[in-house]
């Protein structure tokens, strides 16, 4: 009963938005009050997890997807953007760019938490897209899977490094056996997938298209890829430090502080501001305008993330993933397909690919120490399981679906079925590797 809840809950809120046209945000608080009720909560706490569901989310997304808009919007009107693309192209020309977009954003997507590495990535697609008239999806998938599988399968993303401890696995076996899985899982979902999206038409947002500016007025190459990468050289410094660095480091919180994604954001926006603004001539005023634009644009993404919060908190408090993940326990498989299928149905359920996999591994642990399971193994099942059904209750959905200006239908065909794609290539990797190590 409670999984045909669930299922009836999300058929209610792709009905809502797609059929009646509701406002997204809207439809998330009817289908998560409705879900909340159906499921067992008490009306009296139902509010509360509504509440606590959106600022959970937006607590921590609000201030990196913020900052990374006034950041990409800043990119693209000083001309950074269109630097980036011409020299993107000059050096990989335009039958390789795909692959361009590949390396960089699994480069990017190591160091990188998933929104972060989205919001400023996206402003690098459009303006290829816009440059070189090139199809949105054919250029923007291949960057995104990457990032998409980085985030899943590998340390020290939040979800692969807590089970890497979890498991008791070896966070270094675990990142090497992981990027031998996530490389096939990236060609065949990125560059391979996206040739078959090129009939869809994509209307990406307008916020990151600026005019076309002459050659001998855009920001140095230097200006343009050190603002760029500046957030990826943060965090990575902040990453590797605390490694290096004694426990009792007088300047270890100094640099966990600094090493935190939205103080890296604020610090990025403060140097660009400089390099990409006032040292290029712009006045202070005319940089805030650009900023209230970015706002004005990403306010309704914001809004939407918040409700699919709203809904995986309440899925996430009703048991409804402990429930599921018992009933699954229970099937005679492989313990490493069996933990992909459990992560990848709760996935489907919550929307959550940190929530997914976290269960998974409290369900799990028994069976694979009864049964001596690789653990690295497992924590890769389990990472390929969370990517897989990416759908309407993901916050990742709708941000791939508004940054795109995509329709439902046509986000089903590209976001879902790249994330599916993604994590069945993963399980498969696993399985292959299990058979030789």
């Amino acid at each position: 009963m409670t999984i045909t809840i669930v299922f009836l809950c999300i058929a209610l809120l792709i009905v809502l938005i797609s059929v009646f046209k509701i406002n997204a945000f809207l439809a998330f608080l009817i289908v998560s009050f409705v879900a909340g009720l159906s499921l067992g909560i008490p009306a009296v706490k139902l509010v509360g997890s509504v509440e606590k569901g959106i600022g959970d989310i937006l607590g921590s997304l609000a201030i990196i997807i913020t900052a990374g808009a006034m950041l990409g919007k800043l990119v693209a009107e000083s001309g950074a953007a269109q630097k980036i693309a011409k020299v993107s192209m000059d050096v990989f020309g335009k039958k390789y760019i795909q692959w361009a977009m590949l390396i960089t954003g699994f480069v990017i997507g190591i160091p990188l938490y998933y929104g972060v590495g989205f919001v400023l990535m996206v402003p690098l697609i459009f303006s290829v897209v816009y440059r070189y008239k090139l199809p949105a999806l054919y250029i923007g998938v291949p960057m995104l899977a990457a990032l998409s599988v980085t985030h899943g399968f590998l340390p020290p993303h939040p979800s692969p490094a807590a089970l890497v401890v979890l498991f008791n696995a070896n966070m270094g076996l675990t990142l090497i056996y992981g990027l031998a899985v996530a490389i096939p899982a990236i060609i065949l979902g990125g560059p391979v997938f996206s040739k078959t999206l090129k009939n869809i038409k994509a209307v990406p947002l307008e916020s990151f298209r600026a005019k076309e500016m002459d050659d001998d007025a855009l920001p140095s190459a230097f200006k343009s890829f050190f603002t760029a990468l500046l957030p990826v050289l943060l965090l990575a410094l902040a990453s590797f430090l605390p490694f290096v660095l004694k426990s009792d480091s007088a300047i270890l919180p100094v640099v966990l502080f600094l090493g935190s994604p939205s103080v890296v954001m604020l610090v990025v926006l403060i140097v660009a501001t400089w390099l990409l603004g006032t040292s290029q001539g712009k006045k202070m005023e005319n940089i805030m305008i650009v900023f209230g634009d970015a706002i004005k644009d990403i306010a309704p993404i914001l809004l939407i993330i918040a409700g699919s919060g709203a809904l995986k908190q309440v899925l996430t408090e009703s048991g409804v993933s402990n429930q599921i993940a018992g009933y699954l326990q229970h099937i005679d498989a492989e313990p490493l397909f069996l933990a992909w299928l459990i992560a990848a149905v709760i996935r489907f359920c919550v929307g959550s690919a940190t929530v997914a996999g976290l269960t998974t591994a409290g369900i799990i642990l028994p069976l694979m120490v009864q049964t001596h399971s690789n653990p690295n193994l497992m924590v890769l099942a389990v990472g390929a399981g969370s990517l897989m059904f990416s759908h309407v209750n993901d916050s990742g959905f709708w941000m791939f679906k508004e940054y795109f200006g995509l329709s439902m239908k046509d986000t089903f065909k590209s976001w879902a079925v790249m994330e599916s794609i993604v994590g069945i290539v993963g399980l498969a990797g696993v399985l292959l590797l299990n058979t030789v190590i």
